[in-house]
This record gives structure tokens, C-alpha cells and sequence, in this order.
């Protein structure tokens, strides 16, 4: 009950975006856990100070100022009872009925009772005292005998006929045909689709299209200044109450004010352009970000879009850092959209971004690089080859090969000679199924016998193959020596090397390379005669 009352003063001064109010709430609902082990409904007796559980008081207010018993006990609620379940949603709408009830005036027309009704709870009942019903007269036995039933069935047929007949003087509507005075049907139907139209009304863009009018057209410098200060300070509200689509349409259509307005003075030209710059400085939009993070509701992709798009480039580096530490999916997923919207549009902040040394912000540039294919960023990813770490060198290759163009397989040819195994071996995988024939040099210098010495079989067979795709024909003339054993003197070669060659001549396939192949199923070394007749069957 302690924590109820920090719940309900919590919702009494906090907006539902606060983190404090999220909080008391996350309290409130935990606090009833333990509740419902004990007991499967939570029956409260209401006194004017205390709210009892089974006789014994639970929560005691004698200050009827702060007093949650006094609140429900003056406007008649004697029993409260909560059942499981109550802590999802109804908990909440309860504790800001008593907030409302609290602050109302003493002439209002509504009271506690009338609000609670209003609210429809499931999960709450109460049991009430009429106010008025101490007044009322009691019901005394009579001694009189009751009149037969006869007798009052024909009081209620006089007092019937009376009513019938009515009072003289006053006129009766049934005396008229009441269809004349009726509206016909497309009168009902305009009167209803105004009336949703009016409900529909966004008044707070209405309010705000004022205030653009007023900016535009008033040309004194008050005037201005002061219309100013009321958007400077609107914004903060807005972004706190997660209306995005206001915020764009405020920054948007500070930039057509720009355009048409007469006489504006430099001081307020440049405040009103500064509205987009400030939104999109790092702490401002790094609150922004960690409120969103936060939050119990989400604006939409589309909201969230609208706003991103008015941001100013300089806002990307903040978005690229905070993409990581995102722990909420659906915010993350909708910051990556907008992210990705971005980097198209700036793609020169990208390049800002690489030059960074925070692996989580390189990995999330240069997969958004990679996934929209942008040429601009090739040679910041080039230069990440050769200074990154395993990780981010492992998805620039893979976002050097999504790009594509022969800048980017240019740069992605660095790869070949890096210190990490994975790294050499999916550019050179990469670098073949391209056809890149500008690494031909550097694969054909890797296949000798002393530039694979200490790799292992995985990545052998992927420069071979590499050296097979891009020589062609003339790569025959390399590979068989290291296949075919001739002469009783001459150096054996590694059986891996010749398992090796056998596969690259698969990838060349031609009629010379598949006679090769076919001596080499008879070979002795089984690893040799595997790697034939597995290239044979690849080349087919």
C-alpha cells in the first residue's frame, strides 16, 4: 500500500514518459506479486484514515490531506477489492481517477463515484454508501390493513389518465406530427461527418500554422521575437510527449517562413535556423534517443522518419553511436531505418564516421555501407583494411564485395596479404566470384609452395580455386607440374598442393584440364584421387 501511494503521487507530478513515474509504476505492479500468493482477492475496508486488511490496518493517513482512505471514505466508498490481473493496465487508470478525484473543485459536478464508473474496471470492485441516504425516512409497519390489490390497480389507472391529460396550459408534442421537424437522411449524414471532421482535427498543428502565420506576416520585431520564444520553447513539450510529426512540421516550415517572410532581422533569421541545428547537437538528440530507449510506447516508423528527416547531417554520428547501445528492438529497428536514410542522403558523414576508432560504431557504419551499396564510402572502407580490427576487417570484406564496383574490389584486393586467416580467405572468395582480374598477380604469387607454407587445407584450396576461376586456360600450364608426379628424382610435391591443383583445374573445365583430372583418379595418394574426381564432378 506504501508503494501504491508513491505510485499514485507519482502520477499526480510526472508525465508517463518520465522515467520516474515508469518506475513508481514497475514498483506498483511488482508489489503485487507477493499479493496474490496469499490470497486470490485483495479486500480492503475503507475508514476515514485507514485502509484495513482482514481487521488489521494496512495503510493509516491521519493527515487527510495525503490521505488515500479519506479520498475514497468522503465520497462514499466503504470496500475495495482488487483481483489478480488488476496490475496489468487497470492499476494505473485507478491511481489517476484518485489523482483527478483529489484535485476537484467543491462545485464540480462530478465526484469519485462518477469517475470510477466512468472507468468500466474489471479487475475492481468497491462497495458504496449513498450519501443522501441518512436523510431519507425510514419505512415503519403500519397498523392500518393494507387496501385490497383492486383499490390500487385503479389508483394507478387515475393517476395514469392524469398524467395522460396533463396539466392545463402546457402544450404536448404528441399533439403534432413530430416527423416534420425531423432532419432527413443526407442532413444526418453532413451533420455526422462534420462532427467527425471537427473530432478528427489535429488542433495542435492548427495552433501551430497560427503561430507560422503570425511569424510570416507580422513584420514587427516584438512581435516576432516573442512568437519565436513560444516555438523555443514548444519544442521541448513535443519531443516529451512523443509528438515527432509536430517537430518535423515546426522544423519544416521554419525554413518556408525563411523563404517568405519580409523584414526579418538577422538575429531572428539566424535563431530560426539554428532550430534544426540544435535539435541535431549531441546531447540534445542523445536524450532524445535514451527517452525513446526508455519509453513504455513507441512513435512509429513513419513518426519517427518524419522527424529524422529533418535532422541535420551532423546528427548521423550521434545516431551511429547510439545504434549499439539500444536495448529496446523496436526502437533499434526503427533508429537503422532512419540511419539507413541518412547515410544515403550524407553519405560524406559516413566517411566522417569511418575515420572513428569505436569498433561498434565502425561495424554499424560499414554494414549500413554494405547494405546500401554506396560507392562514396570505398575508400574509407579501404583504409579500415588496413588499420581495423579482425571484426570490422571482416565486415568491410564482405561490404567492399556487396558494393561491387572496381574501386571497391581495387581495395578489397588488400585482403589477400592480411595477418587474419578468415579475412584472406573470404576476400579471395569474393575476389573470384567477382572475376577481378587485377588480383590475378597477387593469387598466382600466393600458390606457390612457399606463400601457402603455413596455411592450412581450407584456405590452399580457396587460392587455387581463385587462381583456377581467374587464369583460365593458361593456368594449366602452372598447375600440372604440381598435380602430375613424373620422373624417379624429382621432388615429391606436398599431397595437399596436389589436391589443391586438382580443384583448380575443376574451375578451369576445359577438355585439357579434365584429361588431368582423370589421370589423377588413379593416383595413389587418396587425398589426391578425392580431389579429382570431386573437381571432375564440379566441372561437369
Amino acid at each position: 500500500m506504501q508503494v501504491m501511494m508513491k505510485g499514485l503521487r507519482a502520477s499526480q507530478l510526472y508525465l508517463p514518459n518520465n522515467p520516474v513515474y515508469q518506475k513508481a509504476i514497475e514498483n506498483v505492479r511488482a508489489a503485487f506479486e507477493p499479493v496474490w500468493k496469499h490470497c486470490s482477492e485483495l479486500d480492503l475496508r475503507v475508514t476515514e484514515s485507514d485502509l484495513t486488511w482482514e481487521g488489521t490496518p494496512v495503510l493509516r493517513q491521519p493527515e487527510k490531506n495525503d490521505s488515500l482512505a479519506w479520498v475514497l471514505f468522503k465520497d462514499g466508498v466503504r470496500m475495495l477489492s482488487m483481483s489478480p490481473g488488476v496490475e496489468d493496465e487497470e492499476i494505473i487508470r485507478f491511481l489517476q481517477t484518485l489523482g483527478k478525484a483529489r484535485n476537484l473543485k467543491s462545485d464540480a459536478e462530478d465526484d469519485l463515484l462518477t469517475l470510477l464508473w466512468g472507468q468500466d474496471f474489471q479487475q475492481i470492485r468497491y462497495d458504496y454508501l449513498e450519501l443522501g441516504a441518512d436523510d431519507a425516512p425510514s419505512l415503519e409497519k403500519s397498523d392500518e390493513p393494507s387496501p385490497p390489490p383492486s383499490a390500487a390497480r385503479q389508483a394507478v389507472k387515475e393517476d395514469l389518465e392524469e398524467e395522460e391529460e396533463g396539466p392545463a396550459g402546457i402544450v404536448s408534442m404528441d399533439d403534432f406530427d413530430s416527423t416534420l421537424y425531423f432532419l432527413d437522411d443526407t442532413e444526418v449524414q453532413y451533420l455526422n461527418d462534420e462532427l467527425e471532421r471537427e473530432y478528427q482535427q489535429d488542433l495542435r498543428r492548427n495552433v501551430l500554422a497560427m503561430l507560422f502565420d503570425l511569424l510570416e506576416l507580422q513584420v514587427y520585431s516584438t512581435v516576432r521575437a516573442e512568437l519565436i520564444s513560444i516555438l523555443e520553447n514548444f519544442l521541448p513539450y513535443l519531443l516529451a510527449v512523443g509528438d515527432f510529426p509536430a517537430v518535423a512540421y515546426i522544423l519544416r516550415e521554419l525554413q518556408v517562413v525563411l523563404q517568405r517572410a519580409r523584414e526579418v532581422l538577422p538575429e531572428h533569421r539566424d535563431k530560426l535556423q539554428s532550430f534544426p541545428d540544435t535539435l541535431s547537437e549531441p546531447e540534445a538528440l542523445g536524450q532524445l534517443l535514451q527517452s525513446l530507449d526508455e519509453a513504455h510506447v513507441h512513435p512509429s516508423e513513419e513518426d519517427l522518419g518524419e522527424l529524422f528527416r529533418e535532422l541535420r547531417p551532423k546528427a548521423l554520428m550521434t545516431i551511429l553511436e547510439w545504434l549499439p547501445k539500444l536495448s529496446n528492438e523496436r526502437v533499434q529497428a526503427l533508429l537503422d531505418a532512419s540511419a539507413r536514410r541518412l547515410c544515403q542522403a550524407y553519405p560524406d558523414q559516413m566517411v566522417h564516421a569511418l575515420k572513428g576508432d569505436d569498433d561498434d560504431v565502425l561495424l554499424g557504419t560499414v554494414r549500413i555501407a554494405g547494405q546500401l551499396k554506396l560507392p562514396p564510402v570505398v575508400p574509407g572502407l579501404g583504409s579500415l583494411l588496413q588499420r581495423g580490427s579482425a571484426e570490422v576487417r571482416h565486415e568491410v570484406v564482405e561490404a567492399l564485395a556487396a558494393i561491387g564496383t572496381p574501386g571497391a574490389l581495387k581495395q578489397l584486393e588488400l585482403a589477400i596479404g592480411d595477418e587474419d586467416r578468415d579475412v584472406r580467405i573470404n576476400g579471395v572468395r569474393h575476389l573470384a566470384r567477382a572475376g577481378y582480374r587485377g588480383a590475378f598477380q597477387r593469387i598466382e604469387a600466393a600458390i606457390n609452395e612457399k606463400g601457402l607454407k603455413d596455411a592450412d587445407l581450407t584456405e590452399r584450396t580457396v587460392f587455387f580455386e581463385a587462381f583456377g576461376t581467374l587464369a583460365g586456360e593458361a593456368g594449366i600450364a602452372t598447375l600440372e607440374p604440381m598435380l602430375v608426379q613424373r620422373g624417379f628424382m624429382k621432388k615429391k610435391v606436398d599431397p595437399e598442393i596436389r589436391a589443391c591443383a586438382a580443384m583448380a583445374l575443376g574451375k578451369i573445365g576445359t577438355p585439357a584440364a579434365r584429361a588431368l583430372l582423370e589421370g589423377a583418379v588413379k593416383d595413389k595418394d587418396s587425398l589426391v584421387r578425392n580431389a579429382a574426381n570431386k573437381a571432375l564432378r564440379e566441372s561437369r
